[in-house]
């Protein structure tokens, strides 16, 4: 049987590998009659150099490759060292060593390639523990894989019996995984496995750059129910696959459940903060993540940090490169800001950097920052977005002189104010005044003769501090019809600790006319409030 592989293997399409006709050649799979070579697979001991054994899970698999990427950017590259007359290619399926004997003797001649893939050979291996021999055919093989193109394609030189012999040298916890891939590449089909077992076949076919399989079995871990323990595994495959788009569709759907799983953490505190970093990444990534507001994240994301990484270098390590853009620190309160930029955790540089950031933020424009929200618009993971905090971001001015008031501005998004709707509230961030806690809260009141619903707002003070403190406060909104804050409720009131004073009716209309499209009070979908409190003396 005469293979030709003649053509230069930079004309093919790595894409296109097993994806055409999907032909069913299972009736050659270790068939004297259809087959050109003999493949003996020498299985070994698994290796102790990684840890203990040999584990084919994708986080000890992740180590291992960035590990010997480190270590084969110090060789340098070559296609082919011959040292004898016969050739070895040894090949494990983690450190994907290939050995191929051209003679009967078995005389070693060692063969260093390192490819595209990042694949490394060797011939230092321990004695096999048993050896299996497979009959295969070489052009179905390289049809599905450009690896088995490149192996097969290195020996034109040797007569057609010295060709026949191609050994390959797996660890014995891979060899179930090896012998379901060589199937696939036979049939296109994987019989019925376990998601671990499919999970394993699907590393090999990355090793051995078998897209067809790869794809295949992320469609069907895709149609396996998802929990958080194979969300987690999932997001631990190496970033690295010969293939990217094989295994994005699994990846991104295990980011969409960690994120939806976990969508409120402070329900879930002891299970996020097991997540591995993967996960951990998928749950802060989620706009819609409901927490009271991102001064919880920051703290959440410490409490994680500190957990994994007890080592001050590597947690500061772990938080610049990997977590800390994904803490929205505009959103965050002064007060928490002024903690960052003392706290150890983080490198000093990188704390003032975001902190600035942060400030600038705040003090820009509403339009303004609407652009630099748009411009964020196909990040991963926008600092700019705000989630869905349970405490309404707010800005604030404070003056100290010729008395202390401050002016509070909140912002307030059509649908938010939908959901107040019958009887709902929703409360601002906390701020300071005169070294008071307050906060502002929206209302959806009825009128004393429970006729209708109107607006409302009100001012509350924690109940920390002083029994009694008077402030004068003025609310007001933005219209379409002005162009300044017209004041709706002018009053003062003397607070005791925990409560509140207000106006049932701010805009003075009742609900579903204020609520209705057209409403002069949404500009742009949001309603803009602004509350200036100042000290009684």
């Amino acid at each position: 049987m005469k293979n030709d592989f003649s053509d230069p293997l930079t004309k093919m399409d790595p894409l296109g590998y097993g994806s055409g006709t999907g032909s069913n050649f299972s009736f050659a799979y270790d068939n004297a009659a259809f087959s050109d070579r003999i493949l003996t697979i020498q299985i070994v001991p698994n290796s102790k150099s990684d840890g203990e054994g040999c584990s084919s899970t994708a986080g000890d698999l992740d180590r291992k490759r960035k590990r010997r990427r480190e270590e084969t950017s110090k060789q340098n590259d070559a296609d082919v060292l011959t040292q004898r007359e016969d050739e070895v290619l040894n090949c494990t399926m983690l450190d994907t060593e290939f050995l191929a004997y051209e003679n009967q003797d078995e005389e070693a001649v060692a063969i260093a390639e390192e490819s595209s893939s990042g694949v490394e050979m060797t011939t230092d291996h321990p004695a096999a523990l048993s050896v299996k021999t497979i009959r295969i055919n070489s052009a179905i093989l390289a049809a599905q894989s450009p690896f088995f193109y490149k192996l097969f394609s290195n020996g034109m030189r040797e007569s057609e019996s010295e060709k026949q012999l191609v050994t390959v040298q797996i660890y014995a916890s891979e060899e179930a995984a090896f012998i379901k891939l060589l199937q696939f590449m036979y049939s296109n089909t994987l019989s019925t496995i376990t998601a671990t077992a499919m999970l394993d076949v699907l590393m090999a076919a990355d090793k051995f750059e078998v897209a067809s399989c790869m794809r295949h079995c992320s469609r069907l871990l895709l149609n396996l129910p998802m929990t958080c323990e194979s969300a987690s595994l999932f997001l631990n495959l190496p970033s690295s696959v010969s293939i990217t788009d094989a295994v994005q569709p699994l990846l991104d759907a295990a980011k969409q459940f960690l994120a939806a799983h976990f969508k409120d953490i402070t329900k879930f505190q002891v299970e996020v903060l097991n997540l591995p970093i993967a996960g951990f990444e998928a749950v802060l990534c989620n706009d819609d993540l409901q927490v009271a507001s991102e001064d919880v994240v920051y703290d959440f994301v410490l409490k994680w940090a500190r957990t994994h990484y007890p080592n001050l270098e590597e947690r500061r390590e772990i938080l610049g490169s990997r977590l800390c853009h994904l803490i929205r620190f505009p959103y965050m309160t002064c007060s928490k800001l002024r903690k960052v930029l003392t706290c150890n955790d983080f490198d000093p540089e990188l704390a003032s950097k975001n902190v600035l950031g942060a400030l600038f933020f705040k003090a820009e424009a509403p339009h303004r920052q609407r652009l630099l929200v748009a411009e964020e618009g196909n990040a991963s993971c926008s600092s700019f977005v705000e989630r869905a905090y349970k405490f309404r971001p707010i800005k604030v001015v404070n003056f100290e002189l010729p008395f202390q008031h401050c002016i509070v501005y909140l912002d307030l998004k059509r649908q938010e104010c939908n959901n107040l709707f019958p009887a709902g509230r929703i409360y601002s961030q906390a701020f300071h005044l005169g070294g008071q806690v307050f906060h502002l809260s929206a209302h959806c009141n009825m009128d004393q003769q429970n006729s209708f619903h109107w607006f409302g707002m009100f001012l509350s003070m924690q109940e920390k501090g002083l029994e009694t403190f008077t402030v004068d406060f003025d609310f007001a909104a933005l219209t379409t019809l002005s162009e300044d804050y017209l004041s709706r409720y002018k009053g003062s009131h003397t607070f005791t600790r925990g409560k509140g004073d207000g106006f049932r009716n701010l805009v003075g209309i009742p609900w579903t006319t204020f609520i209705a499209e057209g409403s002069v009070y949404f500009i742009n979908g949001i309603l803009r409030v602004r509350a200036v409190l100042t000290v009684r003396q």
